[in-house]
């Protein structure tokens, strides 16, 4: 399956609106507060939502149920987020440290995005506090080349489609991870279906597979090193 459409550029009705001086954007140094684990809980409740901003390696070891995953150190953070959350949405960080927080709060301020941020948790304190956490396997290239044709196990790649058309793992399906809050329903899938979801480097098939938890699949395994790893490792590549 291809999707050879491009999205809109991510956030652009919120760009549009602040271009058109119908949304402020923030002049002052945007920053926000730290939350304690039960403010969070209660915000969530409420129906925030929690953006987790660490490496899909710490997310997957351990992350608040229902978190987007959107890395902070990635080059393209705030664009990323524009394509996971939607304009108005209100949110609260899950971060290693306040450093990160304020980072993050910086970056999502040139795309408007910042005035949304309710605050912050460190993930410290939400496990120390004993609240529930979820988890999200990984799988090396290696586990997954002996795995392909076995028990089911189907593969997502989430690149842009001029990656894909660059080879691609043979028998995967294709979804730009961009797609994925409007076309997701597209894909032959069902919410019991083993996948193992693939990008570049395991950064945006993370962000994938965390919105992909959130809309009910469970069965799911990021690929560490991305299609990068699979090629230096000498797999097979289907063009």
């Amino acid at each position: 399956m291809t999707a050879d459409q491009p999205p809109r550029p991510a956030n652009i009705q919120n760009i549009v609106a602040i271009n058109q001086g119908r949304r402020p954007l923030t002049m002052d140094e945007p920053s926000a507060g730290r939350r304690s684990p039960s403010e969070v809980l209660d915000l969530i409740r409420k129906g925030r939502r929690v953006l987790d901003t660490r490496s899909p390696e710490a997310f997957g070891a351990r992350h608040i149920p229902g978190a987007t995953n959107v890395q902070l150190d990635g080059s393209e953070f705030e664009q990323r987020v524009g394509w996971m959350l939607s304009p108005d949405e209100a949110v609260v960080l899950a971060v290693e440290a306040h450093e990160a927080a304020q980072r993050a709060v910086r970056k999502l301020a040139f795309v408007g995005l910042d005035q949304g941020v309710e605050g912050y948790v460190e993930m410290e304190d939400w496990e120390s506090a004993g609240l529930p956490t979820a988890s999200l396997s990984q799988i090396d290239v290696d586990q997954l080349r002996g795995r392909l044709g076995r028990d089911g196990l189907k593969v997502l790649d989430v690149r842009e489609a001029s990656e894909w058309n660059r080879g691609h793992i043979p028998g995967a399906l294709h979804l730009n991870f961009k797609h994925l809050p409007t076309r997701l329903g597209e894909l032959p899938l069902g919410r019991e279906d083993r996948l193992a979801v693939i990008c570049a480097s395991g950064m945006r098939s993370s962000t994938a597979c965390s919105f992909l938890l959130r809309n009910g699949y469970r069965n799911l395994l990021n690929v560490t090193g991305g299609m990068r790893a699979w090629q230096n490792a000498g797999h097979p590549l289907a063009v």
